[in-house]
């Protein structure tokens, strides 16, 4: 226990000696060298030493920053932050995507299975357009006999006007017909999109098995996907 305890004395006494006798020294902006018992003004804006008489370093002492520069290097630990995010990000989705396929076939049939649904309700949309246009003929040729007056009188000879209904029908088949155009469009754009997808991640995997995949992506990996169940046509 004394043994200890000298030691630590000792070692203590043997610190602040060296802390007693130590100085200050730097190598300004121009590269001149300066050295004081305090820190010099000079090294202000440059990294700093403290040694002792020897000239031993004690420790390394970084210059303040200026607003600006504190400002920098704030900006710089955010984009590296975000980096290393969207890294993860992306080595997450790697290994979802080599854990959904075993082999490049399964890409164009998860792809086709998927599609299967979007390309019915493109067909249903697409068989009711027709009967919707049939509908909207009849009513309009019914509207045009109203408009020319043609038996269209009442027994005391006055002039009668088209059912509300029938004008409320009109307008909503052609509400509906439009409806019907807008789901085509979109529905053909989501498997446009999604073919798209699929033969990204197809490529993404591609390179992944290659052992290439430590490459950035040439766009963002899609999600994996479950297959979807194909759907059962109605007789």
């Amino acid at each position: 226990m004394k043994t200890t305890i000298m030691t630590l004395c000792l070692t203590t006494s043997i610190l602040f000696a060296a802390s007693a006798g130590a100085a200050f020294k730097c190598k300004d902006e121009k590269g001149v060298t300066h050295v004081g018992d305090t820190p010099p003004e000079q090294c202000a804006k440059v990294v700093m030493y403290e040694v002792t008489r020897s000239g031993a370093i004690i420790r390394t002492i970084e210059p303040s920053l200026t607003p600006e520069q504190a400002k920098a290097r704030v900006e710089i630990e955010e984009r590296k932050k975000e980096a290393d995010k969207v890294a993860n990000e992306q080595k997450r989705k790697d290994l979802a995507l080599l854990a959904t396929y075993s082999s490049e076939s399964e890409f164009d049939m998860v792809r086709d299975r998927s599609i299967q649904p979007i390309q019915a309700r493109i067909k249903i949309a697409q068989e009711r357009m027709p009967a919707v246009d049939k509908r909207a003929k009849e009513l309009g040729e019914e509207l045009e006999f109203y408009k020319a007056g043609k038996s269209t009188k009442s027994s005391s000879g006055k002039k009668v006007e088209a059912p509300v209904m029938l004008t409320s029908e009109l307008e909503r088949l052609r509400s509906e017909k439009q409806s019907l155009a807008k789901n085509v469009a979109d529905s053909e754009k989501e498997i446009t999109d999604m073919r798209a997808r699929f033969d990204v991640d197809k490529k993404r995997w591609l390179a992944l098995k290659a052992g290439s995949g430590s490459k950035p992506a040439d766009a963002p990996v899609a999600e994996a996907k479950p297959e979807a169940k194909p759907v059962k046509k109605s007789n």
